[in-house]
């Protein structure tokens, strides 16, 4: 079920960075192999004991040492991510989910947050700031003090993810997302999300002169003239990084 380990980590934040680092790459897709995108953390690997530290202390010595420099790095990632969640994804799985820029998910496929009905824990991996604002508050209380099962079906009328396929098509779904977002221009695609995210702490006037500045700034870079030029001859345009 994927669980989440120490090899885990250092293997997606490996692979984040060579994302990060080709000018070739231009999406980051995950996925999960198997019955299932993602069980959350290994809790197993994580019983191994600290010396020195408590039990909880451990768990955030873990935390800040391993899983949230990999949610950093996914976040921070300045070309677009999909994720195609496949069976279930629970625990932090979901945050590693809703770490993407866009979220697709088989008609099989459900979201667990397992973390305070299950193990007395906070739900974590972004989760708290996810959640919130993709569902609202009430939404979000509800999944994290039940531990409800939350159908794929339901997530995409929420809100929570972009939609959801029927299992056989996710795949392929997913990739053609890709190839599209691949086409278009990384630099402007990065700074849509940065000015979503922060969005949430500004005012109207405020935001506005947020976009404003961001305009200024991706205005000079040269797929803004590519776009106007290739809208104007009606072709499609050739975006680079």
């Amino acid at each position: 079920m994927n669980s989440i380990n120490t090899r885990m980590i250092e293997e997606i934040h490996a692979a984040v960075l060579e994302v990060a680092g080709d000018e070739a790459a231009r999406v980051l897709v995950i996925t999960g192999t198997g019955r299932g995108f993602c069980a959350g953390a290994d809790l197993a690997a994580q019983g191994a004991p600290v010396p020195g530290l408590s039990v909880g202390q451990g768990v955030a010595h873990g935390m800040d040492k391993h899983f949230n420099p990999m949610m950093r790095s996914i976040m921070d990632l300045a070309k677009p991510t999909v994720a195609a969640v496949n069976g279930t994804t629970a625990g932090g799985g979901v945050g590693l989910a809703l770490a993407a820029d866009i979220v697709i998910a088989g008609k099989s496929a459900s979201f667990i947050q397992v973390f305070g009905p299950r193990l007395g824990l906070i739900p974590d991996l972004g989760c708290t700031w996810q959640l919130p604002r993709l569902i609202g508050r009430a939404r979000a209380l509800g999944l994290a003090l039940t531990g409800d099962k939350l159908p794929a079906e339901t997530a995409a009328e929420w809100g929570m993810i972009w939609k959801c396929v029927e299992d056989a098509d996710l795949i392929t779904e997913a990739m053609a997302l890709a190839a599209r977002l691949a086409k278009g221009p990384a630099n402007a695609f990065a700074e849509i999300r940065k000015a979503f995210d922060v969005s949430l702490g500004h005012s109207y006037a405020e935001q506005l002169d947020y976009e404003r500045d961001t305009q200024g700034m991706v205005g000079d870079h040269p797929n803004f003239r590519e776009g106007v030029t290739a809208f104007l001859q009606k072709r499609e345009a050739k975006f680079t990084a």
